[in-house]
C-alpha cells in the first residue's frame, strides 16, 4: 500500500522511547509519532498517553520518499486525548495553614532578647 501525507491510518504501538513512539501500520510500513505530535499540551512522559500494543487512529504528517518511514500525528485527530490522560498532574493540594507565622511571631521577641542578652555576657 502507498501512504500519502494527510491520510488517516490505524496502527499498533510497537515501542515507546522518551522522544516518541513507534507504530506499525502493516507488515512493511512503520512510523514514528514524535513527542511533539502526541498532544497539544505538555507531554512529560509518552507512557501516559500511549501503551505498547494499543491501536491508534493517526494522521500521516510526512512520508520519507527514500526510506518509506512515516511521520505520524496523534494530536491532529485527538486533541482532547491529553485531558483524559493527565495522570502526571498533581491533584492533591497543600493543606490550609491554620497557624501560619503566628507561632514564629510569638517567639521572636524572646529569641531577640536571648541573643542580645547572650552578647552582653560574652
Amino acid at each position: 500500500m502507498r501512504y500519502q501525507t494527510g491520510q488517516i491510518v490505524t496502527g499498533i504501538v510497537t515501542g515507546i522511547q522518551p522522544y516518541g513512539c513507534f507504530v506499525a501500520l502493516d507488515d512493511h510500513h512503520t512510523g514514528l509519532i514524535h513527542i511533539s505530535e502526541i498532544s497539544e499540551d505538555y507531554v512529560r512522559d509518552v507512557h501516559y498517553f500511549v501503551k505498547v500494543g494499543e491501536s491508534l487512529q493517526l494522521k500521516i504528517v510526512d512520508v520519507d520518499p527514500q526510506t518509506g518511514q512515516l511521520r505520524l500525528s496523534l494530536k491532529a485527530l485527538h486533541s482532547n486525548r491529553a485531558r483524559k490522560f493527565k495522570k502526571y498532574q498533581r491533584k492533591d493540594k497543600l493543606p490550609k495553614m491554620v497557624i501560619g507565622f503566628r507561632s514564629l511571631e510569638s517567639h521572636l521577641d524572646g529569641w531577640i532578647q536571648e541573643k542580645l542578652g547572650g552578647k552582653e555576657n560574652d
